[in-house]
């Protein structure tokens, strides 16, 4: 089961290597990770998104809770929160695949950032879902490398995590 969790740290020096090592050494691998600072600089927000069963997540929750300089974590139910994604993906831009890997784009509302007579770079915003299908279609015309954010996450409507 996918879960992604939310947590509301101070923004100290290991913090973040706190928090990766508690997983890491729980057994279960982190699918993505992304951090940031606040709209306080004194907090920062981590994102994780990793798989595991409802006992695993919550020992995972309560294990982070007690971790130094950790404020606040909240599990973000998939159906109660909107999930953003970036991804660049550079495309082998050839006379064969050219047209086809710009009407793909148009389709998914991504923007060609980077173009040259021999590959073009394409960046794309969305649910991982909508990411995937995208990396998906452009398979077969010639991906060179692709970068991934990793999933941002907010709940929907007026709730915040608690500082």
């Amino acid at each position: 089961m996918r879960n992604v969790i939310a947590v509301y740290v101070e923004n100290k020096y290991g913090v973040l290597a706190r928090v990766s090592g508690l997983i890491m050494r729980r057994g279960f691998n982190i699918d993505s990770l992304t951090v940031g600072e606040t709209d306080d600089p004194e907090f920062s927000r981590i994102t994780i998104t990793l798989n595991g069963d409802d006992y695993a997540r919550e020992q995972i929750i309560n294990q982070l809770m007690k971790l130094h300089n950790v404020r606040n974590v909240r599990l973000l139910e998939s159906g109660a929160s909107v999930e953003r994604e970036l991804m660049m993906v550079k495309m082998r831009n050839t006379p064969d695949s050219r047209s086809e890997i710009m009407a793909a784009a148009e389709v998914y509302r991504a923007k060609i950032v980077d173009y040259t007579t021999d590959a073009m770079c394409i960046e794309v915003t969305g649910e991982p879902s909508k990411i995937n299908a995208f990396i998906e279609v452009m398979k077969p015309l010639g991906i060179i490398e692709i970068c991934r954010t990793g999933v941002v996450a907010l709940e929907r409507g007026s709730s915040i995590m608690e500082r």
